[in-house]
């Protein structure tokens, strides 16, 4: 009888203890789902100003038809990006072509006087900061999850239930080199 209690009693403990892990895991996995939430709010907005802004440009170079399809192009499928793999493609392809639509706005100095184009301009820096600072708390989660996930005994009941590694929200590849500018 005594050995009996004694195994109910240890099977207990495991249940409490997958149970608690579980839970941790679920947790976990709420959080990174979170973030990526935070992230999408942001790419909202930024998907909102860009098409202000390539209209105001229509205006002043509507001849650069090749930059602003590219942006606009690179925007709807930022817009349509579904996981955050999408997304890393998608926002590599429009940083790549925001930064040309910038090198070509460059060559209108009235665009560049434009007030509302200016203001879009800083709209859209501030919000490229609110998605840097998003991107660092997502890949913060990702991070804390998945580390979580991948120690022992944590790993057993996460493979159990399914749990997987989430994936980290790249930054661009042409990130490392510096944009140029000219006057």
């Amino acid at each position: 009888m005594t050995i009996l209690l004694i195994i109910i009693g240890f099977a207990v403990m495991i249940a409490f203890f997958g149970i608690s892990v579980y839970n941790a895991l679920t947790k976990s996995k709420i959080l990174v789902k979170e973030a990526w939430s935070g992230i999408g709010s942001y790419l909202q907005q930024r998907n909102d100003v860009i098409p202000n802004m390539v209209e105001i440009v229509k205006g002043y170079a509507g001849h650069e038809n090749n930059t602003l399809i590219e942006v606009t192009k690179w925007r709807n499928k930022s817009a349509m990006a579904n996981t955050p793999s999408e997304q890393n493609v998608a926002n590599e392809g429009l940083n790549k072509a925001l930064l040309d639509f910038y090198q070509v706005s460059e060559n209108y100095p009235d665009l560049k006087a434009n007030e509302i184009f200016i203001k879009l301009q800083h709209d859209l820096a501030s919000i490229e900061e609110e998605i840097n600072t998003s991107r660092r708390y997502y890949n913060g989660t990702v991070r804390n999850f998945n580390q979580e996930r991948s120690v022992f005994p944590k790993n057993i009941i996460a493979s159990l239930f399914g749990f997987t590694d989430e994936v980290f929200f790249k930054e661009d590849a042409t990130s490392h080199t510096a944009p140029q500018i000219r006057f």
